[in-house]
């Protein structure tokens, strides 16, 4: 799982990170000095009750920057989940007007359960996080 390195501006230093989910959407908080990601709650909540919880949430950690986990098959061909992910991440820009970095999220549920998570959710959040952070220079 190669992530290029996005061309993130220097003030985007706190990020809030989304594992998308029909349902269900992970979240995690995290900043570029540490490059760790923290799960936060799960949003349990679909369309416009989603985007309630979204704000809510871009209000309490005010972050200077989004990211969105973009799932892929494993020999990275796009499914109906891509999509739904790319609509989000868009959404996202369009209603809050920060910059929001998609990334390559294959197998991060997979390794977020392996790892005995008990919110798969967040924790997949948090790995895409982090590996979002590990890319940047």
């Amino acid at each position: 799982m190669s992530v290029s390195a996005p061309d993130v501006p220097a003030h985007c230093q706190t990020f809030l990170a989304f594992d998308f989910g029909l349902k269900r959407t992970g979240v995690a908080t995290g900043n570029r000095l540490t490059r760790s990601a923290t799960p936060q709650p799960t949003i349990a909540a679909e369309g416009d009750a989603r985007f309630a919880q979204v704000a809510l949430r871009l209000k309490e950690w005010q972050p200077d920057a989004l990211v969105v986990g973009v799932p892929f098959h494993p020999d990275g061909a796009a499914h109906e989940n891509t999509a739904r992910a790319q609509k989000f991440a868009r959404q996202l820009r369009g209603r809050h007007g920060l910059p929001v970095f998609e990334v390559d999220e294959r197998y991060s549920t997979t390794e977020a359960h392996s790892l005995g998570a008990k919110d798969a959710d967040a924790a997949s959040a948090c790995i895409i996080l982090e590996q979002f952070l590990r890319s940047l220079p």
